[in-house]
């Protein structure tokens, strides 16, 4: 599956979505500016929101919207992230640990509406990270890249219910 999102304003009259823009930019641009420069995951901090399209294994295709939530843990070499995406007819729910050392990645990641959960490993470059997400009922290789104030997601998973999501 992948997921691919550009961060967007929400739909709403006037003085509540500038409200609301106001309210998002200072999540997202004032963890950013107390990051870290020299950590792997400082591009990464911040609130991050939009839509995208899930590809069923059926071959059904939806839209998808998506939020996230990415934080430096204890050390700029931690990283917690939320993902929590929803369509039609999809829901999950991502919670994922991610320590650097070096260009590795590793540590664990759990989705809560399955109640499944396992291993992350992979690599980081610059400003795209990927890595195996393995568990024992779900696998898939996840992209993540980020440009200044977008962010991509990809996620592929053949073989599952949800194959791919972008």
């Amino acid at each position: 599956m992948r997921i691919r999102w550009l961060q967007s304003e929400p739909s709403c009259p006037r003085a509540i979505r500038d409200i609301a823009t106001s309210v998002l930019l200072a999540l997202v641009f004032l963890p950013v500016l107390a990051a870290p420069a020299d950590g792997p995951f400082a591009a990464l901090q911040g609130s991050w929101s939009g839509t995208g399209t899930i590809v069923m294994s059926s071959g059904a295709k939806e839209r998808i919207r998506c939020n996230a939530t990415h934080r430096l843990g204890a050390s700029s070499s931690e990283l917690q992230l939320a993902l929590n995406c929803e369509s039609d007819s999809y829901k999950f729910n991502l919670e994922s640990q991610i320590t650097s050392s070096g260009s590795a990645i590793s540590r664990n990641w759990f989705e809560k509406t399955r109640a499944t959960g396992g291993s992350i490993n992979g690599r980081i470059a610059g400003n795209q990270i990927n890595v195996r997400a393995e568990g024992q009922t779900f696998n898939a290789l996840l992209s993540v890249t980020t440009r200044g104030e977008r962010q991509s997601i990809s996620i592929r998973s053949p073989g599952s219910e949800m194959s791919d999501v972008s």
